[in-house]
């Protein structure tokens, strides 16, 4: 499946109407309200309307009432819990003593003496646990709607990651979005690979997620199973360590099909970088195959096809109508239709 992207027009903030900076805690929003929304979330806040808690809220009535506009930031869809609890200020965790590695943070205890690999590991999120509706009482029912609730949370997770790839954050926030529409399945699909590396044909969609294949069959998801564990068997047999996996996440992430690119020179040059730290870290760890990173960057386009399976298999699911699907999720799989 070819993905073709629509051109993105100018996104408004869901909570005020300003112009949205981006993607933030699972919906468009501004620079201002997301700030609120965090700080909120942080400091478990408590707001109280002096009226009927039922103010508008604008970009320039915004401030008038704290507790209607976190209310609306709730009814919009923003997620409590895309919000870090163990933040510091400045958003480094205490523990850590990071150096600044062009505009961005690197750990000199990391394997790779290459400042972009080095980067992506320290930046890598944690892993992101499944949460089952124990009121379902139908067992498929319930695991379609955890493995969609899940990944929700994980496009959340992959939005705020992204900001943290060198060079990423410098584009413009239409290409930023853009690469995010077109490449987004691609960055959880290869995390479910990784993670389901030292399964014995089970999926690992979370550390505590993992469905086999009668499972899978059940849920209508077979051929889904087939082309993932194609995938897993492949990156098992390159015995892919975590430096090169979080490489090749960035890649599939900048190496996008979209038609909507405004910088494309920009673009190129996120690509070529992160190509050249892979090279680099290939030349430090894997001398003995001075073609691994060429394998590597092979699998590319075998993860560009599992990914567009992922989406078709989904949409599917979206059609049947049988399961609630987050807003976040269904945006981005209709940029991907």
């Amino acid at each position: 499946m070819q993905c073709v992207l629509r051109s993105v027009p100018k996104r408004l903030c869901l909570v005020c109407g300003d112009t949205a900076s981006g993607y933030h805690y699972g919906v468009a929003s501004c620079e201002a309200c997301k700030a609120f929304f965090k700080r909120t979330i942080q400091g478990n806040i408590e707001y109280s309307c002096p009226v009927v808690n039922d103010c508008e809220i604008t970009k320039r009535r915004r401030k008038s009432c704290q507790a209607c506009r976190f209310r609306k930031c709730l009814k919009v869809g923003m997620m409590k819990e895309g919000v870090r609890l163990d933040r510091v200020r400045g958003g480094r965790q205490k523990y850590r003593r990071p150096v600044e590695v062009d505009g961005g943070i690197a750990d000199a205890k990391t394997r790779s003496s290459n400042k972009v690999v080095s980067h992506l590991v320290l930046v890598e999120p944690g892993e992101v646990f499944a949460s089952p509706d124990l009121d379902l009482q139908d067992s498929d029912l319930r695991t379609l709607t955890t493995l969609c609730e899940l990944i929700n949370r994980e496009l959340l997770v992959t939005i705020g990651w992204a900001k943290h790839v060198p060079g990423f954050s410098v584009l413009s926030l239409v290409d930023q979005m853009a690469l995010l529409q077109s490449a987004w399945m691609e960055v959880l699909v290869l995390g479910i690979v990784y993670r389901s590396l030292q399964m014995n044909d089970e999926l690992a969609l979370a550390d505590n997620f993992l469905l086999g294949r009668e499972q899978c069959r059940s849920l209508g998801l077979l051929n889904l199973h087939s082309v993932l564990l194609q995938l897993v068997r492949k990156y098992r047999k390159t015995k892919m360590d975590k430096e090169e996996f979080v490489t090749l996440k960035a890649m599939a992430l900048a190496n996008s099909d979209s038609n909507s690119i405004e910088n494309v020179e920009s673009v190129l040059n996120l690509q070529d970088r992160l190509h050249e730290a892979l090279q680099d870290y290939e030349r430090e760890h894997h001398a003995e195959d001075a073609h691994r990173s060429g394998k590597l960057l092979m699998t590319l386009p075998l993860l560009r096809q599992t990914a567009n399976e992922a989406v078709r298999t989904f949409c599917q699911i979206r059609l049947e109508g049988r399961i609630p699907m987050h807003k976040l999720f269904l945006e981005m799989l209709e940029a991907k239709m």
